[in-house]
């Protein structure tokens, strides 16, 4: 299909003000609100001057055609001239010598058609100051009071005026300090009234009424939080580019990245209140694809930019097709500066017509976004400071301005940031523009003398990644916690000049991308606490306050689900399937989510269907898909191991989580008559350890079991929790004929239950016995059939009946025999009889232990924000504001906790407040280790100020024990990032590989209560979960489930049988049992 620029969808009533805005539109009459749609003015008309920004006269079209698709009725448009033709945008399109700048014929852009004016049914009156003769003569006579306004970037005010022009009884006057001001004042009316900033990109119907007033009170919207707010479209092939070579004309040189394109981009952008663009990159040439899109983007009051590897307003590939095909010469500063900066001169040429919209990315990389290799960091340093000074020199000379007056920027991506550290000098003017890591991990805010620099400071970040340690580039996996967390970061420093954000495709990100944006339009309103506030006003706005509260929960669950680790590096390793239950939490995770978000889908308008589709319930049953597979992989890697004839069971259902994909894809191509089709042909199944896309979508290794012959060591086969191993028979992983299997421990302040399987690896069915040597261990089953023709496995759980076991406190061991009905075809006769093996801790704590954490199977694991009290040191004033601060539904499973506030300085132990946590030891052991899994942030305040964290565990009531302070996030050397960064950033915390510096150890000499001290000292130095190994942690993602709290658990109630029982874990868990 092809696709108009502008397309309609209606849909339900009226539900929302404008996301987060102050309500200016109501559906009912009020005292003094003025009715614009509805009354007795049949066609209203809205006016603007015929001196206007074309950019707003095309904006109030929108207005009107938006009034037109809530009421039924477009508003008319005047310029108060009767016959006036559409308003022009003249521009003079470049020539196809893309080496010498010169121009062909001019040529324009129409504007919206105009009525005749008619000002008794005026209801809305639309201008700039200084560029709307009706605005300044309202502001002349005293009827529009715009000091709250005048000379403030993109602020606005919206009032009802009497008789603003003659004939007009009243009229709503919407009055902007610039241009952009004033279109934000419009969209702020048409989101207002129901249309949503994504009724085109993500299908959001618009909400219909027939009646619509303006408030009495009326508004003023000052400048938003950050100046330059916008998106980069990065890394859009296969799906971006697929979608647009499917539904626009190739350019050519490439795919269709036409104006026709843009334009629904541009209106994109500026209804999101965001005003800044870097084009897209891959295989496109913003201003050669065509000539039009330049002048399109300065008509529409867009700032173009460009990206951190293309100075000088060019695109990255002009250079390779119109240059180095050419035989000009290379990419190289050192080796063709002559040429290069001839490509720069007619760079600031092309854009000097639209200077006013510009912004100008300086500097250089090398060849296709890497680093300039080979010269030595010196050298390179030197020529930077080079070719910067001669592209401000062509700016001045071009443009006939001080460079000091132009909007420059230089991205200080990877390698580039390190060039500060070696001497780099750059021009006090000129924005600083901090990267990520790529993995939404601010690298560094400015310091120093860095905060009183003119030109102010920004942040490049990720929402999408073609790199190390692996490409995320599918759908949206973003946590918007983490997002607000960085962001106000980095904010809080003086991060507050520019604020781009690379978006990939664009289409799925639509979540993080408007929450990006209206952080940084008003992070006062939308700080780091306020995402579940957020969420709810996006939902409400989008599907309805009927069902926000449950999306808001749906999404919220998502971000944590999804953030976890990225789809694309889900393997089957990643979560261990025999310890903890961990890999059937997940699966019950992800289906209590899928069961919710289809529940909503299902309750919801045939309207709201699509765009429910589009950004909650597709990546939701994608993401179930991805841990299907992999999770579904690795039992089969562990049953083909223990010989399972169920095995082979998990390959047929792997097969069928993976034909779910490829019709979950089908399903999305053929939404609303395949309007979006292709837009998802990202690979995302096939990764092999290396960090570039898969060519095609493949499943993980999986192992066939032959059914045709039974095990040698008989039909059926045991296994139990926390073992890979079998019995009867020998494997590798336990000792040579051995005929026992040892369950982990249970105790009464441990999980609830333990498991063990029965299972057939044969061909016979076999009936099965187990009994105990114990009465007070119970079984959930002690007798079943396995076999070819059962087709399932017996899970048994075994529990204590604490009432009845022995009030003493002994180590024991019980044991659990079995039989079968096949004789010796059941257990070979030459293996001896199986047998499992459940350890038991009989032991009770004092009664003077009264709250905290209580040791079980040698470990302790706590949720950081379940710290029992704050410590301030011995002489740190008690009312020092420095203290910690939680942020909810963030991280991996529950949440964090930080130093606060966000601006604190780096502190000490003796200078800073520790978390406090009560724990009941049993285990004395010389080595304790304390890991913290901390976020995986990175030395934002430089690597000279690095990140810290101290930990001190003691006695209860002993003498602190001198607290161990540890580096934990190393320097980055060039382009490569701190030692152990790609495990930190791919496992979503510093912590879990073993190579990660965050822990400490400790020796616990005796049984009792100990203190445990834990400071980050540093603001996002986050620490989401704690856990001391006694000699007894196994091995898993998440790490064991939160142990026992004394004063808030109730034993045999909280069953910490997986991370997902924690009380307060997000989500809870479905789990299969």
């Amino acid at each position: 299909m092809r696709l108009s620029p502008l397309a309609a969808f209606t849909g339900l009533a009226p539900l929302a003000a404008a996301l987060g805005q102050q309500q200016i539109i109501s559906f009912t009459g009020s005292d003094g609100a003025f009715q614009v749609a509805g009354g007795s003015i049949a066609q209203p008309q809205i006016l603007v001057s015929n001196n206007e920004y074309w950019g707003v006269i095309r904006a109030a079209g929108d207005l009107a055609k938006d009034f037109g698709r809530v009421t039924g009725t477009n508003f008319t448009l005047s310029n108060g001239e009767a016959g006036a033709e559409p308003a022009a945008y003249e521009y003079k399109p470049i020539t196809t010598n893309y080496t010498h700048y010169a121009v062909s014929d001019p040529q324009s852009f129409r504007g919206p058609v105009y009525a005749d004016p008619s000002a008794e049914n005026t209801v809305i009156i639309a201008g700039t100051l200084g560029h709307s003769r009706i605005i300044d003569d309202l502001v002349s006579a005293g009827k529009l009071n715009a000091s709250d306004i005048e000379g403030k970037w993109e602020s606005f005010t919206t009032k009802i005026v009497e008789e603003p022009v003659a004939g007009c009884a009243k009229a709503v006057v919407i009055a902007g300090s610039d241009p952009r001001g004033t279109i934000f004042g419009i969209y702020d009316i048409s989101e207002q009234i129901g249309v949503s900033p994504w009724y085109w990109w993500a299908d959001v119907p618009v909400k219909q009424n027939k009646e619509i007033y303006v408030l009495l009170e009326g508004k003023v919207q000052g400048p938003p939080s950050v100046k330059y707010r916008g998106f980069f479209i990065n890394d859009e092939q296969p799906g971006l580019s697929g979608w647009v070579q499917w539904n626009y004309p190739d350019t050519p040189y490439g795919v269709g990245y036409n104006a026709d394109f843009y334009f629904n981009v541009f209106e994109l952008l500026l209804r999101l209140r965001a005003n800044y663009l870097w084009p897209a990159l891959w295989g496109t040439m913003f201003e050669i694809d065509d000539p039009a899109n330049q002048p399109l983007a300065d008509a529409w009051e867009i700032v173009l930019g460009s990206s951190h590897t293309e100075p000088m307003m060019r695109a990255q590939n002009e250079f390779g097709t119109f240059y180095i095909d050419k035989g000009l010469g290379p990419w190289a500063y050192n080796l063709n500066n002559k040429t290069i900066d001839e490509y720069f001169v007619y760079g600031a040429q092309r854009a000097k017509p639209y200077a006013r919209n510009s912004l100008w990315t300086m500097g250089m990389r090398g060849t296709g976004d890497t680093a300039i290799e080979g010269l030595g960091v010196e050298f390179i340093v030197s020529m930077l400071e080079t070719l910067v000074e001669h592209q401000r020199a062509i700016i001045e000379d071009v443009l006939d301005v001080k460079a000091t007056e132009v909007p420059q920027l230089w991205c200080l991506y990877k390698e580039v940031m390190s060039y500060l550290t070696q001497g780099l000098t750059i021009p006090e003017d000129i924005t600083l523009l901090w990267a990520d890591d790529n993995w939404g991990n601010v690298r560094r805010v400015p310091i120093d003398n860095e905060t009183s620099r003119s030109g102010g400071a920004g942040v490049y970040y990720h929402f999408d990644y073609v790199g190390d340690t692996r490409n995320y580039k599918w759908v949206n996996t973003i946590q918007l916690e983490k997002t607000a967390e960085q962001m106000q970061l980095a904010y809080e420093h003086g991060a507050d000049r520019i604020w781009i954000v690379n978006v990939g495709d664009l289409k799925p990100l639509e979540i993080p991308l408007t929450h990006f944006l209206d952080m940084a339009y008003d992070i006062k309103q939308w700080d780091i606490d306020s995402v579940g506030n957020w969420t709810l006003a996006w939902a409400t706005r989008e599907f309805g306050p009927e069902h926000a509260g449950a999306i808001t929960e749906i999404m919220t669950r998502f971000g944590m689900f999804a953030a976890r680790r990225k789809f694309e590096l889900v393997e089957p390793w990643v979560y261990s399937t025999i310890n903890y239950n961990e890999g059937d939490a997940i699966l019950g995770q992800w289906q209590g989510l899928v069961d919710d978000a289809q529940a909503i889908y299902d309750q919801l308008d045939e309207t709201h269907q699509p765009a429910f589709f589009e950004m909650v319930l597709h990546p939701i049953l994608g993401g179930q898909i991805v841990h299907q597979v992999h999770i579904g992989a690795a039992k089969n890697a562990v049953w083909a191991n223990q010989h399972r004839n169920s095995a082979n069971d998990m390959i047929s259902q792997v097969l069928s989580s993976f034909n779910d994909d490829g019709n979950l894809t089908a399903r999305w191509d053929s939404l609303l008559d395949g309007k979006w089709k292709r837009m998802l042909d990202q690979t995302h199944f096939g990764y092999d350890g290396y960090w570039q896309q898969p060519m095609r979508n493949v499943l993980p290794a999986m192992a066939y079991v032959q059914t045709a012959v039974s095990a040698t060591a008989g039909n059926v086969g045991i296994a139990v929790e926390g073992l890979n191993a079998s019995i009867p028979g020998d494997d590798k992983y336990h000792a040579n004929s051995g005929n026992n299997l040892v369950l982990p421990p249970l105790d009464p302040y441990g999980p609830v239950t333990r498991w063990f399987d029965v299972f057939s690896r044969g061909t016979l069915n076999c009936d099965w016995w187990a009994e105990t040597d114990t009465p007070w261990v119970k079984l959930s089953q002690y007798k079943g059939t396995v076999g070819p023709d059962n087709g399932t496995d017996s899970r048994v759980f075994v529990s204590i009946d604490w009432e009845n076991a022995p009030q003493v406190v002994n180590n024991m061991m019980a044991n659990i025999n079995f039989s079968t009905g096949c004789g010796s075809e059941g257990f070979a006769k030459w293996y001896g009889k199986p047998i499992v093996q459940l350890p038991i801790n009989l032991r009770t704590i004092p009664s003077t232990f009264t709250e905290g954490f209580v040791e079980s199977d040698k470990h302790v694991a706590i949720e950081g924000p379940h710290y029992q009290r704050i410590h301030t040191p011995e002489g740190v004033a008690p009312d020092s504001e420095i203290s910690y601060h939680t942020l909810k539904n963030y991280g991996r499973t529950l949440g964090g906790v930080t130093l606060w506030p966000l601006t604190t300085p780096p502190q000490t132990p003796e200078s800073a407040p520790a978390l406090e946590y009560d724990l009941y030891l049993f285990t004395n052991i010389t080595k304790a280790n304390v890991t913290l899994y901390l976020s995986p942030t990175q030395n934002y305040l430089s690597d000279n100020n690095p990140l810290k964290f101290a930990v001190s565990l003691f006695p209860a009531g002993g003498e602190q024990a001198e607290p161990q302070v540890v580096q934990f996030v190393g320097e980055s050397v060039g382009q490569g990032m701190a030692p152990g960064w790609a495990r930190a950033v791919g496992d979503s915390v510093w912590g879990v590989a073993p190579g990660h510096n965050t822990t400490t150890t400790w020796n616990v000499p005796r049984e009792g209560a100990y203190t445990l001290r834990v400071w980050g000292l540093a603001p996002s130095v986050i620490v989401q979960k704690i856990v001391l190994n006694l000699g007894g942690v196994r091995t898993s993602y998440l790490g064991p489930p939160e142990n026992f709290l004394v004063g808030r658990d109730e034993r045999g109630v909280y069953r910490q049988e997986s991370f997902a029982d924690g009380p307060g874990v997000l989500g809870g868990t479905k789990a299969e049992k």
